[in-house]
C-alpha cells in the first residue's frame, strides 16, 4: 500500500468518524454551540416537563440537516416509539409547500401573481359544479362582487378577505369580508381558492402537481396531500392535552392549506431545499421572502387578530408568500406553523445564516414547549410566541 493511498484512506476514515460522531457540535444563531447528546438530553427534559407525548426535531446548520431525533410515542395506547420516519398530519405546513408549488407555476408562465384569479376561468367560479364534498363549492359567491379582485399574491399573503374557513362565519357561508389586499387575516380558504382556480385552469389536481413539482424532485417519497395506503405502516396519532389518543382522519380530500401528510424526514428535505434555494430561481425565492404586508395584530388568529399593536414593530413582523417573516440581528427569519387537533408544528429558517429548526409534535401540549425548544436548539429568541398564542408550559395553569 503506497504512502499516498494510506494518507487518503486515513483522511477518509477520519472524515467518516467525525461526521458520525455522537459528540458533533451544533451551531446556534448567537454563535454558541451545543453537543448533540446534550441537546438530546435537554430536549427530553423539556418534553417531559411540558408533557409532550411525541416530538420530532431537526436542526439545520450550513443549509443542511445536522441533527434529527424523535422523542415520545406514536400513540400513548400502544407506547410504540415515535420515529423520524413516522407519518404525521402536517396541518398548515401544507401552505409553505403550496407556496413553492405556486411560484414554480409562475416561473412556467401558468400564473401571474397580480392577475385576478377569476380572469383565468371562462365562467364565474360559482357556476362550476362542486367535485368535492365542500371546499370547491363557491355558490355563495354568486352575489359577491369583491371576490373578483382576489389575486394569487393576496391568497399567499392572507389578504384575500375570506375567513380562515367558511364555517367560521355565523351562517357558515363563504364571503369576502373586506377589500381584498387591504389587511392580513389568516385564511385557509384563500389558499384553497387559489388551488381550485389552478385545478380548473390547468385541468390537473393538486396532488398530481405537488408530486411532479415538489415531492418527487426532492425525494419526499412519503408525502402527499391525501392519505395513501403506504402510510398505514407507520403513522402518528394525535393526542389531546391529557394524552388521550384522537381518531386518525384519513378521508380528507386534497387541500393546499391543510391536508399534507408527511414525515419529519421528508419535511426536513423540504426545509433543506428552501435553505439551499432548490426548485426555484433566485428571484422567486427573493419574492417569497420579501415582506409583502406588515403585521400589526395582537395575535395571528382569534379575536385579538382584529386589534392592532406596536408590540412587534421591533421585529418588523410581516408576511411573505406563504411564510411569516421577522427581522433579527441575524437577518430574516421565515417561519411557518401547523396546528390541528392533536398535532402542533413549528418551523423557522434564517437563510442568511443557513440555520433553522423543525419541530413536529403529535400532542396538543407541543406548542407550550416551542419557546424553550427554540431557545435551546438554535438560540431563536425572536419568534413572537405571544403573537402565535403559544403559552409556555412554565406559565401553564396547574390543576
Amino acid at each position: 500500500m503506497s504512502r499516498l493511498y494510506r494518507l487518503l484512506l486515513a483522511g477518509a476514515l477520519g472524515l467518516l468518524l467525525y461526521s458520525c460522531a455522537p459528540t458533533a457540535q451544533i451551531k446556534r444563531l448567537d454563535g454558541s454551540r451545543i453537543r448533540s447528546e446534550e441537546l438530546t438530553r435537554r430536549i427530553q427534559q423539556i418534553t417531559d416537563s411540558a408533557q409532550v407525548h411525541g416530538l420530532a426535531v431537526a436542526v439545520f446548520n450550513d443549509n443542511r440537516t445536522v441533527y434529527t431525533h424523535a422523542f415520545g410515542v406514536k400513540s400513548t395506547a400502544t407506547k410504540e416509539p415515535l420515529q423520524f420516519s413516522t407519518e404525521f398530519y402536517g396541518a398548515s405546513l401544507s401552505k409553505a409547500v403550496f407556496a413553492v408549488l405556486v411560484m414554480k407555476l409562475v416561473e412556467q408562465g401558468q400564473l401571474a401573481l397580480d392577475v385576478p384569479l377569476q380572469h383565468y376561468l371562462p365562467k364565474p367560479i360559482y357556476e362550476y359544479a362542486p367535485r368535492t364534498r365542500w371546499h370547491d363549492d363557491y355558490s355563495a359567491l354568486r352575489t359577491d362582487t369583491l371576490y373578483r379582485r382576489i389575486t394569487a399574491r393576496m391568497c399567499l399573503t392572507h389578504t384575500s378577505g375570506f375567513a380562515n374557513w367558511r364555517w367560521d362565519e355565523k351562517d357558515e357561508k363563504l364571503r369576502v369580508n373586506r377589500r381584498p389586499g387591504s389587511r392580513f387575516s389568516y385564511s385557509g380558504e384563500g389558499l384553497v381558492y387559489l388551488q381550485v382556480v389552478l385545478e380548473h385552469k390547468l385541468g390537473r389536481p393538486l396532488e398530481e402537481m405537488a408530486q411532479e413539482l415538489i415531492f418527487r424532485p426532492l425525494g419526499m417519497q412519503t408525502s402527499s396531500y391525501r392519505w395513501q395506503p403506504q402510510f398505514e405502516a407507520s403513522y402518528a396519532f394525535g393526542h389531546d392535552t391529557k394524552g388521550t389518543v384522537l381518531e386518525k382522519d384519513k378521508d380528507n380530500e386534497p387541500r393546499s392549506a391543510s391536508t399534507l401528510e408527511t414525515t419529519p424526514e421528508d419535511y426536513a428535505k423540504f426545509m433543506e431545499a428552501v435553505l439551499q434555494r432548490k426548485l426555484l430561481r433566485p428571484e422567486s425565492w427573493q419574492e417569497i421572502f420579501r415582506p409583502q404586508i406588515r403585521l400589526r395584530s395582537v395575535q395571528q388568529m382569534g379575536p385579538l387578530a382584529r386589534k392592532d399593536t406596536t408590540l412587534y414593530d421591533h421585529l418588523q413582523l410581516s408576511y411573505g408568500l406563504g411564510w411569516g417573516l421577522l427581522q433579527s440581528p441575524y437577518g430574516t427569519g421565515a417561519f411557518k406553523e401547523g396546528h390541528g387537533d392533536g398535532f402542533q408544528h413549528y418551523s423557522i429558517v434564517f437563510p442568511e445564516q443557513g440555520l433553522g429548526v423543525l419541530l413536529m409534535s403529535n400532542s396538543d401540549n407541543g406548542e407550550s414547549a416551542f419557546q424553550s425548544l427554540l431557545h435551546l436548539t438554535i438560540a431563536d429568541r425572536f419568534t413572537p410566541v405571544e403573537w402565535e398564542n403559544y403559552t409556555p408550559y412554565t406559565k401553564r395553569r396547574q390543576p
